[in-house]
This record gives C-alpha cells, structure tokens and sequence, in this order.
C-alpha cells in the first residue's frame, strides 16, 4: 500500500465484498502490537491474515448518490474510503480526496459564473499580481 501510495483495498471473496483494509486498520494494529510487545513476545505482523485486520462491514455507497450525500455519509462515519457497490458488485473505492476535488472544482466553477455574471469583477490573474 505505501509502495503504492494506496489508501485503501477492497477485500474480495468469490466476487463479494468482504471488508476494506486501510491505512487505519494498518496504523490501529501497529499501534496494538506496540502496547503488546511492552507485555510480551507476540507473532510476527507478517503472519496476520487480512481478514484479522480489515474492517469486515465497511460502508458503502452507491453510484447515484450525489456529492452532498457522499460527503455527508462519509463525514458522519468517519470514513476517508467507500466502496461503490451496486447490484453486490464493486465499481470502485471513492476518497474524501476525491469529494473534496469535486466540491473544490463544482465551488470554483460556480464562482467564474458569479463573477462573469457580475461583469465588473476583477480578473484572478491581475488580482494575483498585485499582491
């Protein structure tokens, strides 16, 4: 995953969803085998299967949910990943990354309008200059 810069991974058995595995799951068992190291020999990380440290329930979205209700699902969960499932079939894994860039680009968007609209606004290049 870090070799990768990736996130997150879907757990697939027999073409379902099973669980998601993230940087969280990675960092809380990290953090676990710390504490249990201080009271003793443990095994070795590399011995833990996936399924020990994935999150088996992830919540999950579906591809006709809008970005408002994205946000929001993954706000009030605490989630920075979710899988887009339809039909039990995956599509793909969405970021908070990713809702914040279509938040970000849908804002901006908005705002050249507002400011064609208004006419006399000034343009962002010769605002920047002048700083």
């Amino acid at each position: 995953m870090s070799d990768r810069d990736i996130g997150s991974l879907p757990v697939m058995s027999e073409g379902q969803l099973v669980g998601l595995l993230t940087f969280r799951e990675v960092i809380n068992l990290l953090a676990q085998r710390q504490r249990e190291l201080r009271r003793g020999p443990t095994p070795p990380v590399a011995e833990l299967q996936v399924l020990h440290v994935m999150n088996p329930e992830p919540v999950v979205a579906s591809p006709e949910m809008d970005v408002s209700e994205l946000r929001a699902l993954m706000v009030t969960h605490h989630q920075r990943y979710l899988p887009v499932m339809e039909n039990g079939r995956l599509h793909a894994v969405v970021s908070f990354h990713d809702v914040a860039k279509a938040v970000h680009e849908e804002q901006s968007f908005e705002n050249r309008m507002l400011k064609s609209y208004i006419g006399d606004w000034p343009v962002e290049e010769a605002v920047a200059s002048h700083t």
